[in-house]
């Protein structure tokens, strides 16, 4: 409970101290640019900037205790962070349109911002490790030799707040910082004025455990279990609890909760500039297929979106009506090296209109709508159709983990060129397990190069 207490605690006064240092960056910043007074709109920027800052800042990890105690991640994540949380707010400003912001105000609170919060997390930093060093609970180990100089290399790494004594075995196994046999706890404790126990969970068994515990408690030293969790090669592992239980989870996907609310507002706002400066260009488009060839403007259809859900994909029409009916009678020459996805150049199913659309990327424009709705995200992987995802195999369900993009690592690395849905496969696992805003929006900004330069389209 203790080290539950602690870490909570470290994580609220650092965020208590990043939401003062952005009110305080309002007020100095107002002193630099001489202004009388903040304007209501300087107060609302600034709120934006504080919420996707501290959220940016949750994803990384930062307000975590061991984060917390290494110097360069803390400078290295605050700056990711501040970069996040601008960029975003840039999009935001830009989406609301014109406001009385001036550019130079801006940046000069932007550089305030940056330093007041640098400069908090770094005081904070010290003054708790300076702390911690004053109430270090006196540490002993129950485990051999080799788990404590692991146990011990870790905790000088950190900085933790431990001060550890030394290691009792299971079994004799003198060595240096060796206390005794664990038939001698009682002995140990008292001895060596132990204020708490670490356990290895795989050098002790359940049994022995229990009486270990049992011992600590009636001693009033308090004793942790350290979990043994196998790693496995790819995926992430983590512990929470759910309820009063303690669960150690295994997951393929790197986002978070936090991380997956910083995307779906980079989705929102993303998605709401899309519609507005593409509007025209949309309202154009329909009005041209409408009127050269039959059927509706907007082509909708039912699609696998993350896990298996179903959902209905928007796209300006780009083919026949009858589409759907030749596809059976040219899916022989599919470009691809499988069923698993349809591609064929020089398709006749494809109009006219359709194949401008296409090359210059104009009929994903209404998918800006799916991810507005939530169905699909700005980044992700290629939705599949209902036929094709009946030749996947188990590990191909993997590109399902999250929500289907517009664009994508395939779609911005040559997609038209690869013909390997395996190869494809292994970009999308690769785009989930190293996910980060900052690799989403060099995609966004990459898959603008691709279009204007009319490459890799079919």
């Amino acid at each position: 409970m203790g080290k539950f207490s602690k870490g909570v605690t470290i994580s609220l006064m650092r965020i208590s101290g990043d939401v003062v240092m952005c009110l305080l960056s309002l007020f100095l910043t107002m002193i630099f640019m001489q202004m009388s007074m903040v304007e209501k709109e300087h107060i609302y920027i600034q709120c934006v900037f504080c919420v996707i800052y501290i959220l940016a800042s949750k994803s990384y990890q930062l307000y975590y205790v061991t984060t917390f105690y290494y110097i360069d991640r803390v400078i290295i994540l605050v700056s990711k962070s501040f970069i996040i949380a601008t960029g975003i707010t840039s999009i935001a400003i830009f989406a609301v349109g014109k406001t009385n912001i001036e550019n130079r105000y801006y940046v000069v609170s932007l550089a305030v911002n940056y330093f007041l919060l640098l400069a908090a997390a770094l005081f904070l930093r010290k003054f708790m490790k300076a702390l911690s060093g004053i109430v270090a609970p006196r540490t002993a180990l129950i485990g051999n030799i080799e788990q404590f100089k692991k146990f011990h290399h870790f905790m000088n790494q950190s900085s933790a707040s431990i001060n550890e004594i030394g290691y009792i075995s299971v079994t004799e196994n003198p060595g240096e910082q060796y206390l005794g046999c664990i038939n001698e706890l009682e002995e140990i404790v008292h001895k060596h004025a132990i204020d708490q126990i670490y356990i290895l969970q795989r050098s002790v068994k359940w049994k022995v455990m229990k009486n270990i515990i049992q011992e600590c408690m009636e001693m009033g030293v308090t004793a942790n279990v350290l979990l043994h969790c196998n790693h496995l090669e790819g995926v992430h592992m983590y512990t929470s609890s759910c309820g009063t239980y303690p669960v150690v989870t295994y997951h393929t996907v790197s986002l978070n909760k936090y991380e997956s609310i910083i995307k779906r507002i980079l989705d929102i706002v993303g998605s709401l500039v899309g519609i507005v400066l593409s509007s025209p260009i949309m309202l154009v488009t329909a009005i041209i297929i409408r009127s050269t060839s039959k059927g509706p403007a907007i082509f909708k259809q039912v699609r696998v979106g993350q896990n298996g859900r179903q959902f209905k994909i928007y796209k300006f029409r780009s083919m026949y009506l009858d589409a759907e009916e030749k596809k059976k009678e040219l899916i022989s020459k599919n470009k691809l090296e499988s069923n698993h996805m349809f591609k064929l150049e020089n398709d006749p199913r494809i109009t006219k209109v359709g194949k401008f659309i296409r090359k210059t990327s104009i009929d994903e424009l209404p998918q800006f709508f799916n991810v507005l709705k939530g169905d699909m995200s700005l980044v992700g992987t290629r939705p599949p159709t209902m036929d094709e995802i009946e030749y996947y195999e188990r590990w191909h369900w993997k590109r399902m983990s999250i929500k289907p993009g517009i664009t994508g690592l395939w779609q911005v690395n040559g997609r038209s060129q690869i013909t390997d849905f395996q190869k494809i496969v292994e970009m999308d696992i690769e785009y989930i397990t190293k996910w980060n805003v900052l690799l989403d929006i060099k995609i966004l900004f990459k898959t603008i190069y691709v279009i204007f330069h009319h490459t890799d389209a079919f």
